[in-house]
């Protein structure tokens, strides 16, 4: 049944209908309220006349469809499809960046508190979102100094010998060690974590009121005066929190600029009455995106509205927001109470509607025409037109953008400073060498380099020779007590990543952030969140930063091998001649210079080094290597 047919048969209630090309994928995705008049639509000749249209129709060979009872049924579709099936004609949040939750893992035999921005169900309590993203990295640190909860990687389903750092500058009851902690002193710990993290600093107050008491009743002062500070603590947040409930409620500010089949996105977070964060998100193939043209109500007053260099005939700003939004909010655990969006569409109040059941809250999305609501969007709109000129007018970002970019793509609890990079060079397990180079503060910092030689490892074994260098350099860096650095970089993949992790781990350095790079698929994994890779755009100035690392660390591990390799070479050479020791070879090659410099040296400067009897076995051994030479091309 061809697809004319298939309209015929099409019902006229409400649904979602998927056109497949000639291998079976799912091009495009649509919904309608009545599926065989939105259809037949694609076929009529001003329809086909559009483009974009026409080479959708070009590629689609067959037609799938689902029905649903009512509109909001058929907009939660449609939303789960394009997430789903992603099809090359959709308009596609690429920038899938969420906001940071607190983890507190109920379901492991000692609970920690971890930053994560994927919600699983994995039998642990979520709080969140936080806005901006370093405020949930402020409160786990303020759990870590108060509650003595940790986030470290360590398996706490079993004792270990000894505890780490964290335990001994107190930041950890030490439930990794028996006898440090008891379960039940650390079940209390972390019910009052809970009930900070819900909100609940009544019930916490009156808790650690109680028990601080029963401490200081006890004698057991050092007990009470750490429930004190936690008192003192949560007093002070208490405070804040109420200065804050006051001020005006939360809302997401939009606005765009497009030219040139590129677009720029913004979007301002304000919490509280104040811009807290921005996001940016672009998209950059919009010659090739279908734009219903059921959701185009706004586009009259398009025109006018929009930004500088929007050109409203080309693209339809009211159907790229009703699409982006419905992929941003829906299935979202925290939508604010206001969305302000700087043009209008069909889907606006039914989008609302589906938000504000979702919420169990009145969630508004607004289009502001004039005052102060309009000037934000426009404010908006102006930092969107920036964005643009950055990314696509390749305008180099600010130092401080690129680092404050890799902390929130890598997750980084601070700014990252300085970078050490580590790379593994070797020609089947013989000379293995390995490097490391350093970033600080926008460059590359070359005095500090330092390149190692594998002691312990024989044979083919990047992960072992990883483990032994990883551990060299930061066991000598905790006995010389300087400071870490705020990234390691491996180069490698997930076993070089483990390897790093697991020699840090057998020195007592548990919290230091690690990443690595694979070579092939420039996907970067974070030790801890090996579940979620960080994919980057290509253009993203923070994969460059950390393509331009991984590539000095690894050219300087190849020159440094085959540094290694040529001395190898020159010594086993020499050495193979009577007469010449290790002595006589260091002798020779201080005063030549080099293997080549001996080889040419006239009789006279040979005996000016060793005497008359070596300097001709010498000059013998390299004449029957250029005769042997000469035989051979002979032969070729």
């Amino acid at each position: 049944m061809d697809l004319y047919e298939k309209i015929r048969t099409l019902p006229t209630s409400p649904g979602c209908y998927l056109y497949k090309n000639a291998e079976g994928e799912v091009i495009y995705v649509g919904k309608a309220k009545n599926l065989r008049a939105r259809v037949r639509s694609y076929f009529l000749a001003a329809s086909q006349a559009n483009a974009k249209t026409g080479t959708l129709m070009r590629e689609a060979v067959d037609l799938e469809y689902i029905t649903v009872a009512n509109e909001h049924e058929a907009l939660a579709l449609e939303n789960n499809l394009i997430k789903q099936k992603k099809p090359r004609f959709n308009i596609l949040l690429r920038d899938d960046k969420t906001y940071p939750y607190i983890k507190l893992t109920l379901a492991d035999r000692f609970p920690k508190v971890f930053v994560t921005r994927r919600l699983r169900k994995d039998g642990s309590q979520y709080f969140g979102p936080y806005f901006p993203g370093n405020l949930a990295y402020r409160i786990v640190d303020l759990i870590h100094r108060s509650f003595l909860i940790p986030s470290c990687k360590v398996d706490l389903s079993r004792y270990h010998p000894r505890a780490c750092l964290q335990y001994y500058i107190k930041r950890c009851l030490g439930p990794c060690v028996e006898g440090f902690t008891t379960p039940e002193i650390y079940k209390q710990a972390v019910r009052d974590v809970q009930l900070f993290l819900e909100g609940k600093p009544s019930e916490l107050e009156q808790s650690l009121t109680q028990r601080m008491e029963e401490a200081a009743a006890a004698e057991q002062f050092e007990q009470a005066a750490r429930l004190r500070d936690q008192l003192i603590t949560l007093s002070q947040l208490h405070d804040k929190q109420r200065i804050a409930s006051v001020e005006n409620e939360d809302g997401d500010v939009f606005g765009f600029h497009y030219e040139n089949e590129m677009l720029a996105v913004n979007l301002f977070h304000m919490r509280g009455g104040k811009i807290v964060d921005r996001r940016d998100f672009f998209w950059e193939d919009l010659a090739e995106l279908i734009l219903d043209t059921d959701e185009v109500a706004g586009d009259e007053q398009q025109q006018a509205d929009a930004p500088s260099g929007v050109i409203a005939s080309t693209f339809s700003a009211a159907a790229f927001f009703s699409a982006f939004l419905k992929q941003l909010y829906l299935d979202q655990n925290y939508v604010p109470r206001t969305v302000l969006v700087p043009v209008d569409f069909t889907d606006r109040v039914l989008l609302t509607e589906m938000l504000s059941a979702q919420t169990g809250k009145r969630v508004e999305i607004l289009v502001p025409q004039r005052g102060e609501k309009r000037s934000l969007v426009d404010l908006v709109s102006q930092n969107a037109k920036q964005s643009y000129d950055q990314r696509f007018r390749v305008m180099k970002p600010s130092i401080k953008a690129i680092q404050e970019a890799l902390q929130d793509a890598l997750t980084l609890e601070e700014l990252p400073t300085r970078i050490e990079c580590f790379d593994i060079s070797h020609i089947q397990g013989a000379e293995t060498v390995a490097s490391m180079v350093v970033w600080e503060d926008g460059a590359m910092k070359k005095a500090d380099y330092r390149k190692f030689q594998v002691k312990t490892v024989s044979g083919v074994d990047d992960f072992a020779s990883m483990r032994e260098i990883i551990q060299r350099r930061y066991k000598r860096l905790l006995e010389e007590k300087k400071p870490f650095p705020s990234l390691v970089l491996i180069d490698g993949g997930l076993g070089q990543l483990h390897a790093a992790f697991s020699a840090l781990e057998e020195i007592g350095v548990t919290s230091q952030p690690l990443a690595s790079i694979a070579k092939k698929e420039e996907i970067i994994y974070v030790y801890g969140q090996e579940n979620e890779p960080v994919v980057l755009d290509r253009r993203s100035p923070v994969l460059h930063l950390v393509q331009q690392i991984r590539d000095e660390s690894h050219r300087f591990a190849i020159t440094y091998h085959r540094k290694r390799r040529e001395m190898r070479d020159r010594d086993s050479e020499l050495l193979a001649i009577p007469g010449v020791g290790p002595r006589t070879r260091q002798r020779l090659l201080e005063h030549f210079g080099s293997l080549r410099g001996i080889k040419q040296a006239p009789p006279d400067a040979l005996t000016a080094v060793v005497n008359a009897a070596t300097a001709e076995k010498i000059r013998a051994h390299f004449a029957d290597e250029a005769n042997d030479a000469a035989v051979l091309h002979v032969i070729e």
